[in-house]
């Protein structure tokens, strides 16, 4: 929040789901959603939400299914929808440190304003990193990369990095730096790069 010369406000509110019954079976589900108003205008208005499942084919494969959704008015995307699957494998697999990547396919859905809906076969890849600090305090590093298999040059790129720290058994204090490029936007004047920086108050049910 600033005020003064110029107002500010921005508010993060994010959701993280896992459901590991220690089998075969994982679920994982997670939401953002970014709100910024500058002197009475919208600046910021973003809403990520993404559903996974997979299932391990042994303690470091493992199969998944992922459907992501993203709206961000400010990129262009009134939607940006692509359920996918594939062979995922984890790199490091101990108590403290996980290091994961993965690989598939599916299709895309994409919403432009005053465009039609555009669908193309995608190729999908990403990666999960994250260290235990404690019980409490973590490191935890992401990326994906979605790209249109007809056409390489067009993609969209996300990566996320941060760090939580314990203040309670069940409270953590949450930094994040998030950056989403998409090479090819679809007006000349949006930006390809944007970059947010977040802080937030984590509660662990």
């Amino acid at each position: 929040m600033n005020r003064g010369n110029t107002d500010t406000t921005n508010i993060n509110v994010s959701f993280d789901a896992t459901r590991d019954p220690k089998t075969k079976d994982v679920w994982k589900l997670q939401a953002l959603y970014l709100r910024g108003v500058t002197n009475g205008e919208l600046s910021a208005n973003r809403v990520f939400a993404q559903a996974r499942y997979e299932w391990n084919i042994n303690d470091r494969a493992f199969l998944f299914g992922q459907l992501p959704y993203l709206r961000d008015r400010f990129k262009g995307f009134e939607y940006h929808l692509a359920p996918s699957g594939g062979l995922g494998y984890k790199v490091v697999a101990t108590p403290r440190t996980t290091l994961a990547g993965d690989a598939g396919v599916g299709v895309k859905w994409e919403k432009n304003p005053g465009l039609d809906v555009k669908t193309s076969a995608v190729v999908t890849s990403g990666d999960r990193f994250e260290v235990k600090l404690s019980p409490t305090s973590a490191l935890k590093q992401s990326f994906t990369a979605t790209w249109n298999a007809n056409d390489w040059g067009e993609a969209l790129y996300t990566f996320a990095a941060g760090a939580a720290a314990g203040l309670t058994a069940r409270s953590q204090l949450k930094i994040e730096f998030l950056d989403t490029y998409a090479t090819r936007p679809p007006q000349p004047e949006i930006k390809n790069n944007d970059v947010a920086f977040l802080t937030a108050l984590v509660y662990k049910f």
